[in-house]
């Protein structure tokens, strides 16, 4: 059985997830095609050729650049928060062209499995008035978001799986935390608290790095959920 080639990849961003991106790419023998930064970012006629681009870059940046990048016929991953209310459209406008998307608000396998955990916990809760749902997240003081979109995507997950009541959702951004969330049921008796912990930001890079092969080759909108197979 011959195994695909490994795709080669346009890291789109290049800041401190895209270095990361690229570095653990090179260690995996992965071949770099070029990069969209600052410089060139203006000129996509410009952007070097691949299979896959890997987009860390704005929230305000995603919707050209997905376009730009799907009519070129690249597959994506876009690991990018802060743009996803406009997630309708830019699913709309690629629906156009024939690449593969994974997009998640955070590429951790760890904390996607964490959000089936939580949307299971939140399935077991539909039948328990006496508890309140609560979500706290901390980042570092540089992430500008707040939630954090997979804060967001957790009570998003909780409510999918049928949990109506309110689900106070609170952020904190101190220091050089990479990311913390705790999803947590309370009641007069007693506190359930659920609590995933990244300890460096390479789990989300490695993330990217998977759903970069999983999608070369696909067509469709994708999640991790799809890329890890817990849908």
């Amino acid at each position: 059985m011959i195994e695909p080639a490994s795709p080669r990849l346009l890291i789109v961003g290049y800041g401190r997830m895209g270095r990361l991106v690229e570095a653990l790419a090179t260690e995996q023998g992965l071949q770099i095609a070029g990069r969209v930064t600052s410089s060139n970012a203006g000129h996509d006629d410009e952007w070097p050729a691949a299979d896959v681009a890997i987009d860390f870059s704005s929230g305000s940046a995603v919707p050209a650049n997905a376009e730009r990048l799907a009519a070129r016929g690249m597959d994506l991953v876009i690991g990018t928060t802060g743009w996803q209310a406009q997630e309708p459209a830019v699913r709309e406008a690629l629906s156009r062209y024939s690449v593969g998307v994974v997009a998640a608000p955070n590429f951790a396998l760890g904390v996607n499995i964490f959000l089936a955990i939580a949307a299971r916990a939140a399935e077991l809760m539909v039948a328990r008035a006496e508890y309140g749902a609560w979500i706290h997240e901390l980042h570092h003081r540089a992430k500008k978001d707040a939630p954090s979109g997979t804060a967001i995507g957790i009570r998003e997950a909780m409510e999918r799986a049928g949990y109506a009541a309110a689900i106070d959702v609170a952020s904190t951004r101190a220091g050089s935390i990479p990311g913390t969330h705790t999803v947590g049921f309370d009641s007069a008796a007693d506190t359930i608290t659920l609590t995933h912990t990244a300890r460096d930001r390479s789990v989300f890079a490695r993330g990217a790095l998977e759903a970069a092969r999983w999608v070369h080759g696909r067509r469709g909108w994708f999640s991790m959920q799809d890329v890890l197979g817990l849908r």
